[in-house]
């Protein structure tokens, strides 16, 4: 799997591992969790994270960066990541289908 190399790739000098998909996701995760962090109620901005990668990202990467864990992911991913693992009925697949 080749990545391309842009700003989830490339910070302050370092570069992602390339055969590290999960390092990449939690990135992603992360900056979905900065752009919601200034919604005044938390569990709006959690409900956003969870909705955007829900409608976002495809089967695949949901379910990578759920077998990856916590590590890495800031609170606000952290807890939407764990609801939309106790809100996926298993067998069915949310939109975004899995072009990934």
């Amino acid at each position: 799997m080749q990545f391309c190399f842009n700003r989830y790739t490339r910070r302050e000098g370092h570069n992602v591992h390339e055969h590290d998909p999960s390092a990449l996701l939690v990135r992603m995760a992360n900056d979905i969790g900065n752009f919601f962090h200034g919604e005044p109620v938390r569990e709006e901005a959690i409900a956003g994270i969870a909705n955007h990668i829900a409608k976002f990202w495809t089967k695949r990467m949901r379910e990578r960066l759920a077998a990856h864990g916590d590590a890495g992911l800031d609170e606000l991913p952290c807890e939407a990541m764990r609801r939309l693992r106790t809100s996926e009925p298993s067998g069915q697949e949310p939109p975004g289908g899995d072009a990934g």
